[in-house]
């Protein structure tokens, strides 16, 4: 399990702080049993061959690439372990590439919740889990707004292609719904994200000697930063991990 300090900040607004200092016995066999259905759905792939596509898959990128979707996966991997339902592929429709749009599509009973994840090295001047939970929070509204400086593609429609996969398993309910947004969208019909449950992540990777100053920076931020990012519902999730390289070992049955 990855063990995480969470901090109510308010209804509906909440702080998950986690700390990987490595991979241990019980986050592997987390990882054995969330790999293939987190990157492929329920597809017929076994664990290795989906551990050596991902390996292939970071190995083609360059490291700001690779470092952002190791990140992105643990987001996933949490959020799995949180009891939400994961509404999409890790590895994008298209061969090569990880998906497009938003970083993550999750639902639970009654709710769905869009993701985004920012990361970075420890070694960045300025960097903080702070700083990057108001990006991933600025890009997600921004897209959600049909404003983004990314790209001026429908994320509902890449939204929508992921749900429909028959390895995801997404209800009808929730596919008419994204088809609906999709298409508002595509007429011009944008909306905000306080309309939205949102969960913008911080990963920041520890390139030198492990300290607890990253997380407990995040920890003792004032709760009127959290309170000023406007949504339905906020999840800010910030993981300190020790090292890219230990994931890299998993990927090639190391450990």
């Amino acid at each position: 399990m990855l063990v995480s300090e969470i901090k109510s900040i308010s209804k509906g607004v909440e702080l998950h702080v986690i700390d990987l200092v490595d991979l241990t016995p019980e986050v592997i066999k987390q990882l054995d049993e969330n790999l293939v259905q987190i990157c492929e759905g329920d597809s017929c792939s076994s664990l290795d061959l989906v551990k050596s596509n991902f390996f292939r898959f970071l190995n083609s990128k360059d490291y700001r690439t690779q470092i952002g979707a190791v990140a992105e996966f643990f987001v996933h991997l949490y959020l799995r372990q949180s009891n939400l339902k994961q509404e999409f592929l890790f590895f994008n429709l298209e061969e090569g590439s990880i998906k497009k749009g938003f970083d993550g599509f999750f639902s639970n009973e009654t709710e769905e919740y869009l993701v985004e994840s920012k990361s970075g090295l420890d070694s960045t001047a300025g960097i903080s889990h702070k700083s990057k939970i108001k990006e991933a929070y600025e890009d997600i509204s921004s897209v959600i707004a049909g404003d983004s400086r990314k790209s001026k593609n429908n994320p509902w429609r890449n939204a929508y292609n992921h749900a429909s996969h028959i390895d995801v398993g997404t209800s009808k309910a929730i596919r008419k719904k994204i088809r609906e947004l999709s298409n508002l969208f595509d007429n011009g019909q944008f909306s905000s994200v306080d309309k939205f449950n949102i969960i913008p992540c911080s990963s920041i990777f520890v390139t030198d000697e492990w300290s607890v100053e990253t997380s407990r920076a995040i920890l003792e931020t004032e709760d009127g930063f959290f309170m000023g990012l406007r949504a339905k519902s906020l999840k800010a999730i910030c993981v300190t991990k020790a090292s890219y390289e230990s994931f890299l070992s998993y990927l090639r049955g190391e450990q």
